[in-house]
């Protein structure tokens, strides 16, 4: 089937947004996790520590795993992955300690999302139309979006019914049922590169427009981990709102601009689109500067969601975009990878600033990063991409 008579609703799409709501689901669960490892004596920077345990473990392995899935395809390497993920998370369940189990229980969690994560994406980049790139893993997005909202709230209501080893549990389901759905995955035929066209990691790495991409969503991910790590420890210590409020609001506001708008960045451009959201992710961590009230904290929900909606499915078309289709796996791994990047740094880095500082002067070094780095990226894009439209 041509790309241009493939739907964007296929089959496959649809499987792989199912498999990766599921797994994304239990993954959220754990944004709760701070609370639990400083209810075991953890302090702040210990917590960024333990957190990016996981972000370093995925990242050792995305090396070999881009071109693997390259080889191989993505189907088998989702199935390994889900395999291991019911695997770790059943692992919590004996934890008990800041000791040496915790840290081979979060090792192990950091390689089966790195699978998962990369595996799926990469999947979901391969059958979206060409022309709805930005649209279409927009919308696959929402597969990863809404588990945030809905993972900040079911957490909030498996503690309260039953604690944290409730929490597990309820992980460890839900990353089975993901397991079965992925079966279903159909086959995709495997891509060859064009004669000397150079493929692998360090292609991908050193491929000259993509750079400015690698920066910028380095950047994007380090200040990521300003809430994903620490709004738990924020509400529980302000007694400001809640978990759930701010990820449901930040979940509404991401849902509202892919679904409602998300064919934007296509008809206008990507980059028209991705400085605003940017924008909108710094004011975010303005407004958690002074968030003294619930209302403030949704209201910062909301903006980091909209700059979030927009931001996340643009730098992963435009890396899509200026990837040869037969290095795509490695380009996705290491997209990905930096993601984990981002916690690795910003888990020990932030929670330094709230032990120094206080979570105040976090979120507004969080804003300044996301704001400089912005502007570094669009000066360096101009230079070596040009001003083509699809960014």
């Amino acid at each position: 089937m041509s790309d241009t008579s493939r739907p964007l609703l296929s089959r496959a799409f649809l499987v792989c947004f199912a498999a990766n709501l599921l797994q994304g689901l239990a993954f959220n669960l754990f944004l709760h996790l701070p609370g639990y490892l400083h209810d075991l004596g953890a302090g702040d920077t210990q917590i960024g520590f333990l957190t990016g345990l996981t972000a370093f473990a995925a990242i050792v392995l995305r090396g070999p795993l881009g071109p693997l899935m390259d080889r191989h395809g993505r189907r088998g390497i989702t199935w390994a992955g889900g395999l291991l993920m019911v695997g770790s998370l059943s692992l919590y369940l004996i934890v008990e300690a800041i000791d040496v189990t915790l840290i081979l229980v979060r090792i192990l969690h950091g390689l089966a999302e790195a699978i998962l994560f990369t595996a799926l994406f990469t999947y979901a980049a391969d059958v979206v139309p060409e022309q709805s790139r930005t649209q279409g893993l927009a919308l696959f997005g929402v597969s990863g979006m809404l588990p945030i909202s809905l993972g900040g709230v079911l957490g909030d209501a498996l503690l309260a019914r039953g604690g944290f080893p409730l929490l597990f549990e309820a992980a460890v389901g839900i990353s089975l049922f993901a397991l079965v759905v992925s079966l279903a995955l159909p086959r995709l035929e495997r891509l060859r590169p064009a004669e000397g066209e150079r493929v692998g990691m360090r292609a991908a790495l050193g491929q000259r427009d993509l750079l400015p991409l690698w920066w910028i969503t380095s950047v994007f991910f380090l200040v990521l981990a300003a809430f994903w790590i620490f709004i738990k420890r924020f509400v529980d210590e302000t007694g400001v709102g809640s978990v759930g409020l701010f990820f449901s609001a930040y979940t509404v506001a991401a849902l509202f601009v892919r679904i409602a708008a998300g064919r934007l960045p296509d008809r206008v451009g990507p980059k028209r689109v991705l400085a605003p959201s940017l924008a909108c992710l710094a004011v975010g961590f303005a407004v958690m500067l002074g968030a003294t009230s619930a209302a403030a904290l949704a209201v910062a929900g909301l903006l980091c969601g909209v700059g979030h909606g927009y931001a996340f499915p643009i730098l992963f078309g435009m890396v899509v975009t200026r990837t040869p289709a037969a290095n795509r796996g490695a380009a996705m791994a290491i997209y990905t990878g930096l993601s984990d990047l981002g916690m690795l740094l910003g888990g020990p880095l932030f929670g330094a600033l709230v032990d120094l500082l206080g979570f105040g002067p976090m979120f507004a070094f969080a804003g300044v990063v996301t704001l400089a780095g912005s502007v570094v990226f669009f000066v360096w894009d101009a230079r070596v991409a040009g001003p083509r439209p699809a960014g």
